[in-house]
C-alpha cells in the first residue's frame, strides 16, 4: 500500500513538473513577445498540484518570476506545505 502511495505521488509530481515546467518557458516566451500571458494563479496552481520541482527549474531555467517577492512568498509556502506533507506521511507509515 506505502508503495503504491509513494509511487502515485511521485508520477504526479513528475508529470505534473512538466506540465509546469513548459508553461513557464511558455510565459515567458509569453511576456518577451508581449502576448497575452499565463495567469500567476495558474503557475501557482500547477506547483501546489505537484509541479513544484517543475516549477524551481522553470524559474531558474527561464529567469522567469524569481525577483517578484510576493510571487516567491507563495511558492516557497507551497513548497514547505509538500515538504511538511512528505514528512508528516513519513512519520505517519512509522
Amino acid at each position: 500500500m506505502i508503495i503504491w502511495m509513494v509511487t502515485g505521488y511521485l508520477s504526479a509530481v513528475g508529470i505534473m513538473s512538466i506540465v509546469t515546467f513548459a508553461a513557464y518557458g511558455i510565459d515567458k516566451r509569453r511576456a518577451v513577445n508581449q502576448q497575452k500571458r499565463v495567469p500567476e494563479r495558474k503557475l501557482h496552481l500547477f506547483a501546489l498540484v505537484g509541479g513544484w520541482p517543475g516549477a524551481w527549474l522553470g524559474q531558474r531555467v527561464f529567469r522567469h518570476k524569481t525577483k517578484k517577492l510576493l510571487f516567491q512568498m507563495v511558492f516557497w509556502l507551497i513548497v514547505t506545505l509538500h515538504i511538511v506533507l512528505i514528512v508528516w506521511s513519513i512519520n505517519l507509515w512509522r
